[in-house]
């Protein structure tokens, strides 16, 4: 499993959800998971990744958070969590969709 982390700098939620993504991966202990990160600098990179907000998590080159709503581009992302809307999904939600 290829899981992806996009980001641009300027998004303050992209660190959250590197460590909640890294937190885990430790914990559904796949050996077949491998996580990368991925900084996205300009807007033909965001259209040539699909890029919807910073950060996307991508597994096997699929976005298990979309909607159909999001827009490509370099804006910050929000995600629907259990307590409201958030910059990042929660470590639950992170551990479903690795599992």
């Amino acid at each position: 499993m290829k899981v992806e982390l996009l980001y641009f700098d300027g998004c303050p939620n992209w660190m959250v959800a590197a460590e909640r993504l890294a937190k885990a991966a430790e914990l559904v202990s796949r050996d077949d998971l491998t996580v990368h990160q991925r900084k996205v600098n300009t807007e033909r990179a965001a259209v040539a990744a699909g890029f919807t907000g910073s950060p996307t998590i991508l597994i096997d080159k699929r976005d298990p958070f979309a909607t159909g709503d999001e827009q490509v581009g370099l804006a910050c992302r929000v995600y629907a969590t259990p307590h409201g809307l958030a910059g990042s999904p929660t470590l639950d939600q992170l551990v479903e969709v690795l599992s």
